[in-house]
């Protein structure tokens, strides 16, 4: 039997020990997380100085060294996000009632999925918010990291399961990976009976990988082409920032913009505002007709309008209305987050209703596509598809439903 497949079951086994573990136990080991990320802060950022040092050195772009990075802000910001989830409702044992006419008892309850396998890259705050959400929707959970965050992973694995062990619970039950291989992900995402769902979090080639290999149900997270388009009638002193902090804030996160639409009527001005923000700062690649007014830009090419660039990029085309923006959206389009700046009602619904996506948003920047945003707590990742969980994928999402039937000795005839 290979290791993997080995921890694979000792998951399994120590999954149900915490299927049913009282809400107050639950939220103990998250607030003793909280107080042990605070505690080693400099134990921790010690470890991801060294992850962050040799992601250089092996070329990481700047905005995935962003993604690696931790600090006092962001240790403090997983420690919140653990007693956040603490805080939630817990959707384990929620249920919905109702008799029958011949007197059965039937009952909806709400319980874990078992197993869940989180495949993702570079960012050390998942294996806190993957554990985290694990924990209190009852879910065992084996975390396959990546090498670039290899020596913190380590570090906030070994607080998680020493969190564990003193509540009396498995270590097992919140597992690291230790094969990093390409192999290892097809062999999780083939372990049918052991592991219930397999989520991964990254860029588009890791997510075909696991969908295209999958035999495990995979609950597909995260490609986000996002789109914004400033329509006729948009408030330009709303629509600069608001496309500034759709792109700029955080690049490398998947709801971050990478083509910004122009109605043409506002187009020159809105460049003209956009452009001492952009140039220097902001690789712009553009069509035919923005280049006429940003001749400083690169051209874009076919690729580039369906490329998550992750990156300082932004494409930017001229449209004939919103009519021709939503053609575009419907072509390129992930289904993850899409925009719109206008001060028309009708315009502003007619996107909401006509994009096929899982966050449609007007006057708001695409940052917003967030579990702690919406409300969530701690997301395990952004749903594109539409089947079982769409959207921020929390707590309830990482349920499923069981079906108690009580009867006084019923037949069916």
């Amino acid at each position: 039997m290979s290791e993997l497949r080995r921890q694979a079951q000792d998951c399994k086994a120590a999954s149900r020990k915490l299927a049913w573990l009282a809400t107050a136990e639950k939220d103990r080991i998250l607030t003793q997380l909280a107080a042990q990320l605070r505690a080693r802060a400099d134990e921790l950022l010690e470890a991801n100085a060294r992850d962050c040092e040799a992601g250089a050195a092996a070329g990481l772009s700047d905005a995935l060294l962003d993604r690696l990075r931790l600090n006092k802000q962001r240790i403090e910001a997983m420690a919140q996000g653990c007693e956040q989830v603490a805080r939630l409702t817990d959707p384990v044992g929620r249920e919905i009632a109702w008799t029958r006419p011949n007197g059965l008892l039937i009952r909806k309850v709400r319980v874990p999925l078992g197993v869940l396998c989180i495949v993702y890259e570079a960012r050390p705050n998942v294996t806190m918010e993957s554990a985290c959400l694990a924990i209190k929707s009852g879910n065992g959970a084996l975390l396959r990291g990546s090498r670039s965050a290899l020596n913190s992973n380590q570090v906030l694995l070994k607080i998680i399961q020493e969190c564990l062990v003193e509540a009396g619970l498995p270590a097992e039950a919140i597992a690291g990976v230790a094969d990093l291989s390409h192999e290892s992900i097809t062999t999780l995402a083939r372990m049918n009976g052991l592991i219930d769902l397999v989520i991964p979090r990254g860029g588009a080639d890791l997510i075909k990988r696991v969908v295209e290999t999958a035999t495990v149900p995979v609950l597909e997270t995260g490609v986000g082409v996002c789109h914004l388009f400033v329509e006729a009638s948009a408030d330009l002193d709303l629509a600069v920032p608001v496309i500034l902090n759709s792109k700029c804030s955080r690049p490398a996160v998947c709801n971050s913009l990478e083509t910004l639409l122009l109605d043409e009527t506002v187009a020159s001005e809105t460049l003209q505002r956009l452009e001492p923000e952009l140039r220097g700062k902001v690789r712009v690649q553009a069509c035919e007709r923005t280049l006429g007014l940003v001749p400083w830009a690169t051209p874009a090419t076919a690729e580039n309008w369906d490329t998550e660039s992750m990156d300082m990029i932004l494409n930017i085309k001229i449209v004939d209305g919103l009519e021709q923006a939503l053609e575009h959206i419907a072509r390129h389009s992930t289904g993850h987050t899409e925009a719109i700046l206008t001060k028309d009602l009708e315009s502003a619904r007619r996107f909401q209703r006509e994009v096929d996506a899982c966050a449609v948003n007007v006057n708001a920047s695409t940052r917003f596509t967030d579990g702690g945003e919406f409300g969530f707590g701690a997301e395990i990742g952004i749903s594109t598809q539409k089947m079982h969980a769409r959207g921020p994928v929390g707590l309830d999402e990482l349920t499923t439903y069981k079906f108690w039937v009580e009867g006084q000795g019923q037949v069916r005839v």
